[in-house]
């Protein structure tokens, strides 16, 4: 059992160390969180008397053989990360569709991001908005993000002072909205400030829409079999 904990732990601390961008973890530099992480690992491992149980010299130095592999290879871990940060996002991507893959990210800047096509046919974005995270079905034809009542709600916008006084048509027919702007809106690394967005009123929409008020501020997209390219 103390040894799944200590190799979670490793995972964990693996995890956190390939998606840290700011180079600081929980207050620690990577470095320290590397070495703490793993530290932590082996003493959870010592401290659930497996060396004791096995005995003898040869089993200790084939646990601490075992053990400084796995510290090298948190380090090395960590060594590559940038080069298999990308690799983890389209693992991600793969098996929770929606979820932003970074396919590039180029010395001048440049990023192109690839979304999957869910199994109901549309492509379904996890777009962050205003720091909170909400699943939005992309659509060309809208010339703006719309958002549902409930989604405007999480992203801090006052929904019940609000005129709904722009005409829009949706998938449910003609409805009303309220015009609002996003502070910030970010699918993966690409993001954009200030973007004009829509309300619905209550009923109208099952799930917000993203947009072109957001899509036309990129470089550019491109639909493509099961996937939907962004660049930016």
């Amino acid at each position: 059992m103390t040894t799944w904990v200590a190799l979670f732990i490793l995972a964990l601390g693996g995890m956190m160390l390939v998606g840290s961008e700011s180079g600081m973890i929980a207050g620690l530099d990577a470095t320290t969180f590397g070495y703490g992480a793993f530290l932590l690992a082996l003493l959870v491992y010592l401290g659930g008397g497996l060396v004791s149980r096995y005995g003898g010299a040869g089993a200790v130095v084939r646990d601490a053989v075992t053990w400084l592999a796995l510290g090298l290879g948190l380090v090395t871990l960590y060594a590559y990360k940038n080069e298999l940060a990308p690799i983890a996002a389209r693992v991600v991507g793969e098996l929770l569709p929606g979820t932003a893959m970074t396919v590039e990210e180029s010395s001048g800047g440049l990023t192109e991001v690839k979304i999957r096509k869910r199994l109901n046919g549309h492509f379904t974005a996890k777009v962050d908005v205003n720091g909170q995270s909400i699943s939005m079905i992309v659509d060309t034809g809208a010339s703006s993000i719309v958002l549902t009542p409930e989604d405007a709600r999480r992203v801090g916008i006052d929904v019940d002072d609000m005129t709904f006084g722009v005409p829009v048509l949706t998938a449910n027919g003609r409805t009303m909205a309220a015009r609002v702007w996003l502070g910030e809106v970010a699918i993966g690394p690409l993001d954009r400030t200030k973007v004009e967005a829509l309300v619905a009123q209550p009923g109208a929409l099952s799930q917000s829409l993203l947009g072109m008020s957001f899509l036309s501020r990129l470089r550019s997209y491109e639909f493509s079999g099961d996937y939907l390219t962004l660049r930016g």
